[in-house]
């Protein structure tokens, strides 16, 4: 009798030991399922996962997408968005060469139409008309795009694989107006800041650009029938790894908040 007394004794006495053990391990993985659906719960109440994106976009929204990068950043806690800007064909260099980001953003759907094959579905987030850039006060009483023909006046223009390079040759040959400009640079804003600093006496330029310096540069406006409309599609990188997050920001650049920061900085709607 005290054999099996003893027996059972040590049976329980393990037994004890053993739910011992397993009472922190339990502990432990319920901590772990607690952090991982809280961390599900902050990536859905989001709208999608914290990230570090980086975007791609047109030199023309250079102004823009600086207030828009700093609303969305405070509407989506924990993400941050980092932006390259440049002219249109150089960003699409840039992503055929496989250079990390995360969506692009485009002065053309010529660009973005090139990019297929790394890119997702594109989708126009603004539009752009041009206008004239002249030094302040216009000294040279530039009135219109014949005016540009001039070979008095120094105009410089945006090279013609440059989006606004081609709109502009566009206009200008719809007008057979023959111009030759002093030089070609690699990005609108290029060409707003040779009129800037009084390098040239006009430019063809985006209405929005033109705004951004106001105190130095005056714009002519172009007639509607005389100008060309830039539409700016946005697409995430199929190279990206932050899918779901950059989705999310092409996403918001249609949305009302995004739009109205368009409108405000002087772009069409869609």
């Amino acid at each position: 009798m005290a054999h099996v007394l003893t027996l059972t004794g040590r049976r329980t006495a393990a037994a004890i030991f053993t739910a011992a053990l397993l009472v922190p391990l339990a502990a432990c993985g319920g901590g772990n399922d607690g952090k991982a659906a809280g961390d599900r719960a902050t990536a859905s109440a989001g709208g999608a996962p914290k990230a570090d994106l980086t975007v791609l976009a047109a030199a023309s929204l250079t102004d823009v997408f600086k207030t828009a990068g700093a609303a969305y950043e405070k509407a989506h806690p924990g993400t941050k968005v980092k932006f390259s800007f440049a002219g249109s064909q150089e960003l699409a260099a840039q992503v055929k060469q496989g250079s990390p980001a995360d969506a692009l953003v485009t002065a053309d759907t010529k660009t973005m139409d090139g990019l297929r094959s790394d890119t997702g579905a594109p989708a126009v987030i603004a539009k752009n008309r041009l206008v004239i850039a002249t030094g302040k006060g216009n000294p040279e009483k530039v009135e219109g795009l014949k005016d540009l023909a001039d070979s008095k006046l120094k105009v410089v223009l945006a090279a013609p694989e440059v989006p606004v390079g081609r709109y502009s040759k566009k206009i200008l040959d719809a007008q057979k107006i023959a111009v030759k400009p002093v030089s070609q640079e690699p990005s609108v804003r290029a060409v707003l800041s040779k009129v800037e600093l009084g390098e040239a006496d006009a430019g063809l330029v985006y209405k929005t650009d033109a705004a951004t310096a106001t105190d130095k540069v005056e714009a002519i406006d172009i007639p509607d029938a005389q100008n060309a409309v830039a539409s700016y599609p946005a697409a995430t990188l199929k190279t990206s790894k932050n899918t779901e997050a950059a989705a999310e920001f092409v996403k918001w650049l249609s949305s009302p908040e995004a739009q109205k920061i368009l409108q405000d900085a002087g772009f069409q709607r869609p």
